[in-house]
């Protein structure tokens, strides 16, 4: 008697499993072992386990919360198919692991664990992350001289992405349209004209983006050991890295040639990303590549987050109209005084506290403030949290938590305006401040470092829109929700807003 094709196949497929996740297993079981004395959100056995880990997949916006609710103040672990998380709750713990040394709790080493940076990027952009040192330095610094020319690039897009008239509404797809406009915005300040409006370098930079998320998705459903096999296969990320290279390496070649022959200021030297990175490196043995894929993870990190945030801000802005009519107000005031300038902007004290509300609620990650147990850690309560672990900070509980927030789950636009606006607290409401209580940017040495960018792009953008669109959703539909699988978060990138000139007053 032969066996039927079903049975071989499953057969087949039965063993591939176990050739695939068995070492995992048994990896989970020794970790398993360190972890007891760590409370668990659903099972906790080795093969039990995973039914939590499964669950995760689709429901660890609750999981999280669960966990959060009953062990606030200390920690508690979240299975996924491959590892556990050790999630912090508590203002006093997060603010314990912020000025915890990364001998103790690595960020960098978390980077490369969860973003698999050595089989997608390579290892040196996060043991020596030039482009987290542009955006730290340079780019921030360069907010106010380039402010004319993002601004500029921000109009002319929504006009060549969005022919909107007085007279018609104009339909688009706002997740796309959106990442078009912040592709364009954030390349007039990265690399200038001509090259950020080259439709094949903005197309690679969108596509890098989303083949990267891709592939982080991709490759957190495989253990450890067999992702450098699975990583040959996502083609598309060292292949927009290459395009990329074809579009910078000349203009790299070129500033080194003018400075070589003129000097570090030689006339009309483009105040860019590229210039920013010849001086950042002058100390440091340079190649080529590393050069091109600071760039490349810059653009990254802005036209992902930024998209995302933006998205997120229009949804709400569409469905809460009664908004528009207060932020226009603000606006007007403060342009009529000072004119459009970085400073102007960040007296738009409305406008900044809506964005931070906006993005209260919704988030580009289920988690924050990922760091790497480099050794046991004992906490105050007597818990010790392993070597090897993966601590997080969790996004939505934290800025949910009735400890810090009036009716946490409602939306209320004008709510860290109102907070400023108290005695003394006028700088500590701002989008890009950081505490415990609110860990959008992280916290300590580790916050993002392009915060201060990011919230000025979203803000001048939003102004362009309160101040030339009304705005609604397509089909008279609500919010839209948001997607969640595992860690990852995103706006609906599907959902159609529309967009219809404002008549002159």
């Amino acid at each position: 008697m032969t066996m039927g094709t079903p049975t071989v196949t499953f057969s087949v497929l039965l063993l591939t499993i176990s050739l695939v996740y068995v070492p995992s297993i048994w990896r989970t079981f020794l970790h398993n072992r360190k972890l007891r004395s760590i409370p668990a959100v659903g099972p906790s056995g080795t093969l039990t386990s995973y039914i939590g880990a499964i669950r995760f997949l689709r429901h660890s916006q609750e999981m999280v919360q669960e966990g959060y609710d009953k062990y606030h103040g200390s920690v508690f672990k979240i299975p996924t198919l491959t590892s556990w998380f050790v999630v912090a709750s508590g203002g006093d713990l997060i603010d314990e692991f912020r000025r915890t040394p990364d001998e103790v709790l690595s960020a960098p080493e978390a980077s490369r664990l969860l973003f698999y940076s050595d089989i997608t990027i390579g290892p040196e952009h996060i043991e020596d992350p030039i482009h987290a040192e542009i955006a730290k330095g340079p780019l921030t610094k360069n907010i106010g001289a380039r402010f004319d020319d993002v601004r500029d690039e921000i109009v002319t897009a929504f006009d060549d992405y969005i022919p909107a008239t007085e007279s018609e509404w104009t339909r688009v797809t706002a997740y796309s349209t959106i990442m078009d406009i912040v592709c364009r915005a954030s390349n007039r300040m990265f690399v200038g004209l001509p090259l950020c409006r080259d439709p094949d370098w903005m197309e690679l930079n969108k596509a890098l983006a989303l083949n990267l998320i891709k592939g982080f998705i991709i490759l957190s459903c495989f253990p450890a050991w067999l992702r450098p096999v699975i990583a040959p296969l996502l083609r598309s990320i060292p292949n927009g890295i290459k395009r990329g290279a074809q579009h910078l390496e000349p203009l790299i070649r070129e500033r080194f040639e003018q400075q070589a022959e003129h000097g570090k200021d030689w006339p009309e030297r483009p105040n860019d990303i590229m210039s920013w990175l010849i001086d950042v490196t002058k100390d440091r043995q340079r190649n080529m590549r590393d050069l091109v894929n600071a760039v490349l993870l810059t653009n990254f990190a802005s036209i992902h987050t930024t998209t995302m945030s933006f998205t997120y801000i229009m949804y709400e802005l569409a469905t809460r109209p009664e908004y528009a009519e207060p932020l226009r107000d603000e606006i007007e005031a403060v342009i009529k005084e000072d004119g459009w300038s970085k400073d102007s902007v960040s007296k738009l004290w409305k406008m900044d506290g809506f964005i931070k509300e906006c993005l209260r609620l919704s988030n580009f990650n289920l988690f924050t403030m990922m760091r790497t147990a480099m050794r046991d850690i004992t906490l105050p309560d007597g818990t010790t949290i392993p070597a090897g672990s993966t601590v997080v900070v969790p996004f939505n509980p934290v800025h949910t938590d009735a400890n810090d927030y009036t009716d946490p789950s409602v939306f209320d636009g004008f709510r860290f305006e109102k907070r400023r606006e108290q005695a003394g607290e006028d700088t500590k409401h701002q989008l890009v401040s950081l505490g415990t209580d609110y860990v959008l940017f992280g916290l300590g040495r580790h916050a993002c470092p392009g915060r201060f960018f990011a919230a000025n792009e979203l803000k001048v953008m939003l102004a362009h829109v309160v101040m030339n669109y009304d705005v609604k959703m397509a089909d008279g539909k609500g919010r839209p929700e948001n997607w969640q699988f595992g860690i990852h978060r995103a706006p609906d990138t599907t959902a159609q807003m529309l967009f219809r000139k404002r008549r002159a007053p």
